[in-house]
């Protein structure tokens, strides 16, 4: 298809540094280096002929499929070639013992092993530095091909038949071919640091890399696991996928793993996720708490409140860069076509800019997350949630940019309203379940009244049935869907029925998928897809006013259209069920996980689905 690989079919791997990605003819088109918000080596996702990419593939196969090892990142390509059969393995190496702030082994492993007869393959490696704006030379040094461009060295470590000094081609590639028989297995090393290239020691990684994945995961059983069930691997997926967009150390949480994969192809609807969003993060850290890791919530948080000016508010953005003091200016890369012809393509996001009242609800609510699940840790976090709150007191009535990070001006919007309400409420059950802190409790009630007072007068319309994307508007938002996971109503009020009602009615397909709202409400061209996280918004609202049975039905009718690897972008086409936008993204795997565990409370008491604080 016009020489790019469906959005779906690609496979991540990562190191909590970055990530790449592969398609199932074996081709890394996504790979920044050496963090995951730097610019890219190989971008042959965003130009196809001219992005770069590194290709390790028979020179003819019938067929391929990719697939995980078992509950880690490690990725498999099996092909089925003419003359036999191959797999390659392809990781970056984590350990038990790795550092918080670096990788020991700073690599791109990918173990060759034929499984039946003698294949012939080959080797495209064609890294293009900087965007592709350097393409770089590359020689031969030491029996290693050495790619030097943009003011970076790579190091590719390759078998001695695959080395051959005619392989370096006229347009500054190096391209080979080789065969690999029955029973042999040989290694390529992708090194951004000096990792190790010995066969022994790499296939000694690629046990330690396996183990760190296993091991990290939330311990589980049929008996004890809330997740354990039919669903069980789509969680385990979902839950890997976040931890690869999860920075080692500081907790950082990315939205996704690319840049400008597009909501509406051929469209300017193109973004850069290779930040971190507070809304994103807060909703991860539920899924994270309910999973039982409490250490990422906690890294994440001190770092934000530490990187950030809290005794200022006014100054916190909406994102922020992954590593301290990182760039998030906006621009275009004019030297990329796009994915399949979608420009421009962005790297930075100026949503950073952006006022978004909902997002400092949204960290008083991450706080309350922690908070709950440690009760001890309230009196360090509490400067912090008594200033935000106050912020929320003075500037609620603000228009803002809102939880869509509109770009043609602020508007007054409900969802924005309904988390102040959030962070008001999460901080006056905090001040009053403990007595050794004190803070204004009955101002921040009032306050807490008038909004709410304000939402039910001019955020719910009579004639539309619902509430709706703005004050005294008519447009139906999926949003909506929160406010009684939030607490803020019952989701069996007469309103609420109807706002889920409305949004059944709509926003969603048959199958369950949902858009986010009714129009495009921006400026932007092109017709995004369904909102694969408010699918599952859907399916928490419809449990929590009784539905379980429609809720069950279509979080199995959208968990069908992941990919065959279980990952899923940030949108779908309704149409065509092809994924749209950035990927793997943070947001879907959230929603997977949240939706999950509403749809397992409602089997067994003991387990808390209440989501109010938390999102």
């Amino acid at each position: 298809m016009d020489g790019y690989t469906p959005i779906e079919q690609y496979g991540v791997i990562g190191n909590l540094e970055t990530c790449a990605l592969i398609g199932p003819t074996g081709s890394i088109d996504w790979l920044c280096l050496p963090k995951l918000e730097s610019p890219s080596v190989f971008g042959a996702l965003l130009d196809a002929d001219n992005g770069g990419h590194f290709a390790l593939q028979p020179s003819e196969f019938d067929t391929s499929e990719q697939s995980y090892i078992d509950r880690t990142n490690v990725l498999q390509t099996d092909f089925t070639t003419p003359r036999g059969t191959v797999t390659v393995t392809d990781f970056m190496p984590l350990s038990a013992r790795s550092s918080d702030m670096e990788p020991e082994a700073p690599g791109l492993y990918r173990q060759l092993s034929c499984t039946s007869g003698t294949v012939d393959l080959r080797l495209s490696f064609d890294p293009q530095f900087n965007y592709a704006t350097d393409a770089g030379t590359i020689t031969i040094d030491s029996e290693t091909i050495v790619a030097r461009g943009g003011g970076a060295r790579l190091t590719l470590s390759v078998p001695p038949e695959w080395q051959t000094a005619t392989a370096i081609t006229s347009g500054g590639a190096y391209q080979t071919t080789a065969s690999v028989s029955s029973g042999e297995t040989v290694w390529f090393v992708l090194g951004f640091g000096g990792p190790p290239t010995e066969p022994a020691a790499c296939t000694s990684l690629l046990t330690e890399t396996v183990e760190f994945w296993r091991e990290w995961l939330h311990d589980c059983d049929a008996e004890s696991c809330v997740f354990y069930g039919p669903h069980h691997e789509a969680i385990v997926r979902s839950e890997l996928a976040l931890k690869l967009l999860t920075r080692r150390g500081s907790g950082a949480i990315a939205a996704a793993a690319t840049t400008s994969l597009p909501e509406a192809v051929g469209a300017g609807r193109n973004w850069d996720y290779r930040f971190s969003w507070i809304r994103d993060s807060a909703f991860t850290l539920r899924a994270y708490a309910a999973l039982g890791h409490m250490r990422e919530g906690r890294a994440y948080l001190n770092r934000y409140l530490k990187i950030n000016n809290i005794r200022d508010p006014s100054t916190i953005a909406p994102l922020f860069a992954l590593e301290v003091d990182g760039p998030t200016d906006e621009r275009t890369l004019e030297q990329f076509d796009g994915y399949r012809g979608s420009s421009p393509v962005r790297v930075g996001n100026d949503a950073t800019a952006q006022t978004q009242l909902d997002t400092y609800g949204e960290l008083v609510v991450a706080i309350s997350e922690l908070i709950a699940a440690e009760p001890d840790v309230t009196e360090p976090y509490w400067e912090a949630i008594e200033r935000l709150v106050n912020y929320i007191c003075d500037h609620w009535r603000k228009p803002d940019s809102g939880i869509w990070e509109v770009r043609d001006g602020p508007r007054q919007f409900v969802y924005s309203k309904v988390m102040c309400w959030a962070g008001l409420s999460r901080g006056i059950s905090i001040a009053a379940s403990d007595d050794s802190i004190d803070g204004p409790i009955e101002r921040w009630r009032s306050k807490r009244d008038a909004i709410r007072d304000t939402v039910l007068k001019k955020g719910y319309n009579d004639s539309v049935g619902s509430f709706t994307q703005t004050f005294d508007g008519t447009t139906i938002d999926a949003t909506c869907l929160l406010f009684p996971l939030l607490g803020f109503i019952d989701a069996t009020d007469d309103r609420m029925e109807q706002s889920i009602d409305a949004v059944l009615e709509t926003l969603t397909t048959a199958d369950g998928l949902v858009r986010r709202y009714e129009e495009a409400g921006d400026d932007l061209d092109g017709d995004e897809g369904a909102f694969v996280l408010c699918s599952f918004w859907l399916v928490m609202a419809l449990v929590e006013c009784g539905r379980t049975e429609r809720a069950a039905s279509i979080f199995d009718a959208v968990l069908e259209y992941r990919g065959p690897l279980g990952l899923f972008a940030e949108e779908i086409d309704p149409e065509t069920g092809a994924q749209l936008g950035n990927v793997p993204q943070a947001f879907s795997h959230i929603g997977v996980i949240n939706a999950a565990l509403h749809l397992r409370s409602d089997e067994f008491e003991e387990v808390d689905r209440s989501l109010e604080g938390v999102l």
